[in-house]
C-alpha cells in the first residue's frame, strides 16, 4: 500500500501523525474545544508543540477538562495544586494566566454570543487557503495575526503573541497550512467550504 504523504513536520513520530491526520487544520466552531487548543498554545510559548501534545491528556485531567466555567474560578490553592503536579508544564505565569484567559474568554462569550464567533470574524468567517509546498516556509505571523493578538492582548489574555496566535489559526482551521501535496490539504480545504459560525 502507498505510503500517505503528509507535511514534513509530523513524520515519524506515531502520536503527532495522528493529531495531523485527524485535527490539525480541521475548522473549529465550538468554544469547548477552541478554549482547550488556545491554552494547549499558550503553554506551548517557547517550548516545542510536541512537548505539549504528549502531555495533553495529563492537563485535561489537571484543569477539569478545560472547563473554562471552573478554570475561572479557580484561586490560589488549586494554583499551589498544579504548580506541584509534575504531570503539567508548571510554569506559574502560565498557569495564573490559564485562569485569566478563561475570565477574559467568558468576556467575549457575554458580548459576541460565543467565543467563535468572535475569533472567526478575523477571518470573515472563512479559512485562508493558503499553497504552502514546504511546511519550512509557513509563515509564523501575518497581519490577521498580528490584529488578533493585539486584540486579545487589550481584552486582557496573557501569552497570545502573534505566533501563538497564528499557530492557533492553523490547529483551529482558520488558516489551511496542509502542505499542497500532503493527503489532508485537499479534505480540509473541502470543509473549510461548509463551515456555518452559530
Amino acid at each position: 500500500m502507498e505510503e500517505l504523504k503528509r507535511c514534513g513536520w509530523c513524520v515519524g513520530d506515531d502520536l503527532y501523525e495522528a493529531y495531523h491526520d485527524l485535527e490539525w487544520g480541521v475548522p473549529v466552531l465550538e468554544d469547548d474545544k477552541m478554549f482547550e487548543f488556545l491554552i494547549l498554545e499558550t503553554f506551548q510559548a517557547g517550548l516545542s508543540w510536541i512537548t505539549v501534545l504528549r502531555k495533553r491528556n495529563n492537563f485535561r485531567e489537571a484543569f477539569d477538562n478545560f472547563d473554562y466555567r471552573k478554570i475561572a474560578q479557580y484561586e490560589e490553592p488549586k494554583v499551589t495544586e498544579l504548580m506541584q503536579n509534575p504531570r503539567i508544564i508548571r510554569n506559574q505565569m502560565k498557569i495564573r494566566a490559564t485562569i485569566t484567559n478563561a475570565q477574559a474568554f467568558i468576556k467575549i462569550q457575554d458580548e459576541f454570543g460565543s467565543f467563535c464567533r468572535y475569533i472567526w470574524g478575523f477571518v470573515e468567517g472563512e479559512p485562508k487557503q493558503n499553497t504552502i509546498t514546504d511546511y519550512k516556509n509557513a509563515p509564523s505571523t501575518t497581519e490577521i495575526s498580528d490584529t488578533l493578538s493585539k486584540d486579545l492582548k487589550k481584552r486582557g489574555f496573557k501569552f497570545v503573541g502573534s505566533t501563538v496566535v497564528y499557530a492557533h489559526m492553523q490547529a483551529t482551521g482558520m488558516v489551511n497550512d496542509h502542505e499542497t501535496d500532503c493527503f489532508r490539504h485537499q479534505k480540509i480545504k473541502e470543509l473549510g467550504q461548509k463551515i456555518e459560525i452559530l
